[in-house]
């Protein structure tokens, strides 16, 4: 389910580095990255927030935590199979808000003082109503958890 590129995620410095947790826990799928952060806030070494559905109320917070590198992590359409994952460049997601979120990635990221943006996409495979993520994007998650903490 990985690409190549996932492995710069041994590449960050994890005490540098800020994963913020994006998505809507009531939205099946949409709430990976939510997942993922909360999985990952347990452990130490590893710098968490998580946001859900309102990253613009967190940009003050962000800028003071001072990242170097800050990954967002997300469910993306990347227009793969279900549960694929791909950790890109803040540039390479189009510029269009995603019902979940108030205002897209692209325009809110303007305001971070982080010298890297990167998004970590989650493919979803199911956005209606409900809460629980689908199997293909659970197993994604954990084993980008996974990966994360190799890191440490």
């Amino acid at each position: 389910m990985t690409c190549p590129e996932i492995n710069s995620l041994k590449e960050l410095d994890l005490q540098k580095t800020l994963f913020v947790g994006i998505g809507n826990v009531l939205k099946k799928d949409d709430g990976a990255g939510v997942y993922v952060t909360r999985q990952l806030e347990q452990y130490k070494g590893v710098r968490t927030l998580t946001v859900e559905v309102s990253i613009e109320n967190y940009i003050g917070k962000i800028n003071s935590l001072n990242p170097e590198t800050l990954v967002l992590v997300d469910s993306v359409d990347l227009g793969r199979e279900a549960g694929y994952y791909k950790l890109l460049p803040l540039e390479e997601i189009r510029d269009v808000t995603v019902n979940t979120h108030n205002i897209s990635l692209n325009k809110v990221a303007e305001l971070f003082e982080a010298e890297r943006i990167l998004v970590l996409g989650i493919q979803p495979q199911q956005l209606g109503f409900g809460e629980g993520l689908s199997r293909a994007v659970q197993s994604s998650a954990d084993e980008v958890i996974r990966l994360i903490l190799n890191n440490q």
